[in-house]
């Protein structure tokens, strides 16, 4: 599904480059669900956004799918993200004067959907993440929870092949978060491909497999015994 290998991203600050990722090897099989952990400036940042083709590598290549993700255009780029991709973020990224139903269903207007068949598969997202009833609410009149979920629902209303999830539960309470988990892992048992984004321990080990970075190299990649998030909120 996802292959990194070795890559290599640098950015100049002020003419003196800063060698962010040093060679990663990473291989990430469909239906896991990873957590890609590791300090801040260890280079998660970076490694999202080219496993995301918001960037990309100075070398190294990187196939998605069996597809070479290289030198490709912004339009391209763009084509390939809602295509394969869907994002969810720690800050959420809802527009505040759009409800529910329309920021779910913005990704399939650029897809070119007709209006009724965006709206039904909005819903039909915003019901599966548990938010069939708040589908008229603008972002001000929804919790934390709620917002994410709102994202998630707007990332997987497209069908992409992998979800990657940077910091998702880095705005919510413990509770909520665990909430939010629980339903990552439902999503993925149903065979969706996860990556998180995370530097909080308790969210890595709802995962499957934890990848550990440490200035700009993989320390460790191992697989866990998941640990269940409905078991921490019920």
């Amino acid at each position: 599904m996802i292959h990194l290998t070795d890559i290599h991203k640098s950015y100049n600050l002020n003419t003196n480059p800063l060698h962010v990722l040093k060679g990663i090897n990473l291989s990430i099989a469909e239906g896991e669900l990873v957590a890609i952990m590791g300090a801040s400036g260890s280079g998660k940042s970076t490694m999202l956004n080219i496993l995301g083709i918001l960037d990309e590598a100075d070398s190294g290549t990187y196939t998605l799918d069996n597809t070479p993700i290289v030198k490709l255009n912004e339009t391209k780029a763009a084509q390939y993200r809602n295509k394969f991709l869907g994002f969810v973020f720690q800050s959420f990224n809802l527009i505040s004067y759009k409800t529910a139903l329309e920021n779910v269903s913005l990704p399939l207007y650029y897809q070119g959907l007709p209006r009724k068949e965006r709206q039904k598969k909005a819903k039909e997202q915003l019901t599966k993440v548990g938010l069939g009833e708040r589908t008229h609410h603008v972002p001000s009149e929804l919790s934390g929870g709620e917002k994410q979920r709102v994202a998630i629902a707007r990332a997987l209303v497209t069908e992409p092949m992998v979800l990657l999830a940077d910091e998702p539960t880095g705005a919510l309470d413990t509770k909520t978060s665990y909430e939010l988990m629980a339903l990552l892992q439902e999503i993925n048992d149903q065979g969706k491909t996860i990556v998180v984004i995370t530097h909080e321990s308790d969210i890595a080990n709802m995962c499957k497999r934890i990848v550990y970075l440490r200035d700009g190299v993989i320390v460790e990649d191992k697989k866990i015994k998941q640990k269940k998030a409905k078991d921490y909120v019920e």
